[in-house]
């Protein structure tokens, strides 16, 4: 496909995939219970590695999520690696009710249906030999899918000038798509995105740093072993990213991945058979068009400096870093009776979004930042109820005054924030009216829109469109846990009106669009469930 045909199919399915007042984007109308999608994926033959649960851990600051500073590096080795995946891709909590009972992860997920899968290139390490893994969160173990000789992990270091090792994501679409149809493969991409954010805090807690390795799909495919995987029917997993980790700030000179990688994944057999999801399966093939749309077949990152906002600065939280990981939920209702917000919290809740060199999680690179926040404001102290913008990408603020409303007032509100009050009003009703008429967007302290460049991103690279999903990913990520160290809560929200939303600043063309909205309060627990722990399943270590 030509980069004009690659556009051109990205841009129909974006379109096909939004919803109206006329009509929803299409799903299968129904909720098909009987093939629900087994939410975890097994790898059966393969040798599994049982991984270890934290248990007598030092509790750290809320701050270290992001500061990197005040964290000792810790070595590599199979206790240090389970706690990185502990507090990045294992399970957090059961809920029961009497006739049901569901897991929750770290990692967010869009309607909790788990996309997402994590594979992990480990060098020889004491009680675990060299080789290519996929972690299993309902057991909470490693399955070894490809072994590597013990001395195969040096080239990796050589190329990098640093010691280290590989985390891969990759994503099952039918997971959403048996509920969300064909607006499922930007849920994917959002969810790849969370689970950006939740391995960057996890490795920072740990001193380690994540950097993003420029692969094509092709390239990463052959490395997790996926072109040689016989899958079931419509279950097959997506490539999407590889990042690798080292115990030190040191910038990696090289994004490229290690050709001795490649060859031995090549030249390897693959252990292990997936487990089958469901019985029956509705195909999409709108979802197959636009992921070939997107495939990356091309090598092209170039590297970039970040924005130079003012230093990030947090409130104090009443939560460690581990507890606000762990406790992680998302809102389903919000009090009436209390819902002002200090603006103390608001404004460290939005500038924990701003991506910054050296702060997590954005400080990992995956794209450059192309994602701004169109904010409803209702209950904030100091603050008018309003609408607002804050610029995470600041050379976006004269394209958008030269295509938005004329009559919007562009009122720089804090200095130490790119937010601007654009109207004031009481937008409750609009809020709730473009996120498909649901009331938890308007009965927040406040919710908003990520509003992506579009049309000139793709234009120049059409893969990128999945890159601006897994920024609102990673934004959303950092939205819950920081609602969460605040006594708030957030939770995502994937259902919206996406023209109306455009309507509300004047846009009228691709060149800027709604991706994720996302929304923050105080919650109201619904005493009907009760919470087992994460791993009460599984017997004491």
């Amino acid at each position: 496909m030509t980069n004009e045909e690659r556009l051109k199919s990205i841009l129909y399915y974006h379109d096909e995939t939004k919803h109206s007042f006329n009509r929803y984007a299409r799903s299968l109308g129904y909720m098909d219970w009987e093939n629900q999608p087994n939410p975890f994926r097994i790898f059966k033959g393969c040798e599994s590695s049982q991984l270890m649960f934290q248990e007598n851990f030092e509790p750290k600051p809320h701050k270290n999520l992001f500061f990197k500073s005040d964290n000792p590096i810790q070595p590599f080795s199979i206790e240090s690696i389970s706690e990185m995946i502990e507090y990045s891709m294992a399970l957090s909590a059961w809920k029961q009710t009497q006739q049901s009972k569901w897991s929750l992860r770290i990692n967010p997920s869009s309607g909790n249906l788990h996309p997402t899968e994590s594979y992990w290139l480990l060098p020889n390490l004491d009680k675990l030999d060299a080789g290519l893994y996929h972690y299993n969160s309902l057991m909470h173990n490693l399955s070894l899918r490809n072994s590597y000789d013990k001395d195969h992990s040096n080239s990796w270091n050589r190329h990098f000038s640093s010691e280290g090792f590989f985390v891969a994501l990759s994503s099952i679409f039918w997971r959403e798509s048996w509920k969300y149809g064909e607006r499922a493969f930007r849920y994917c991409n959002h969810d790849i995105g969370h689970a950006i954010s939740a391995l960057s805090f996890s490795a920072n807690l740990l001193g380690w740093s994540l950097h993003y390795i420029d692969t094509t799909d092709e390239e990463l495919s052959t490395i997790l072993g996926l072109d040689k995987t016989t899958w079931h029917t419509d279950e097959r997993e997506e490539p999407d990213v590889l990042f690798w980790i080292t115990a030190n700030d040191q910038k990696i000179e090289t994004r490229s991945c290690p050709p001795e990688l490649l060859e031995v994944s090549k030249a390897n057999n693959f252990e292990g058979t997936p487990n089958q999801l469901s019985s029956v399966h509705h195909p999409w093939e709108i979802i197959d068009n636009v992921a070939l749309a997107c495939h990356k077949t091309e090598n092209d990152f170039v590297h970039f400096k970040l924005p130079d906002f003012s230093p990030l600065v947090l409130p104090e939280s009443a939560k460690h870093a581990q507890q606000v990981i762990k406790e992680r939920r998302s809102a389903v209702n919000f009090s009436q009776d209390c819902s002002l917000i200090s603006y103390n919290h608001f404004k460290g809740i939005l500038s924990s979004t701003l991506p910054r060199e050296n702060v997590a999680p954005f400080n990992c690179k995956p794209n450059e930042p192309r994602i701004n926040l169109l904010l409803f404001v209702h209950d904030v102290t100091d603050l008018d109820p309003g609408l607002y913008i804050l610029l995470r990408s600041p050379e976006d603020l004269g394209s958008l005054k030269m295509i938005a409303n004329e009559n919007l007032l562009w009122e720089k509100v804090d200095n130490d924030l790119p937010l601007y009050l654009l109207e004031r009003k009481n937008y409750r009703r609009e809020a709730q009216l473009v996120s498909c008429q649901q009331a938890i967007a308007g009965e927040s302290a406040f919710s908003l829109g990520m509003l992506a460049r579009f049309e000139d991103t793709l234009t120049q690279h059409p893969h990128l469109y999945k890159h601006l999903y897994w920024e609102t990913g990673m934004i959303g990520q950092v939205l819950y846990l920081q609602a969460e160290a605040y006594g708030l809560r957030g939770t995502g929200i994937g259902c919206f009106f996406d023209d109306v939303v455009h309507s509300i600043l004047g846009l009228e063309d691709h060149s800027y669009q709604s991706l994720y909205h996302f929304t923050i309060g105080f919650p109201v627990e619904d005493d009907r469930l009760s919470t087992l722990p994460a791993y009460h399943h599984l017997p004491k270590q």
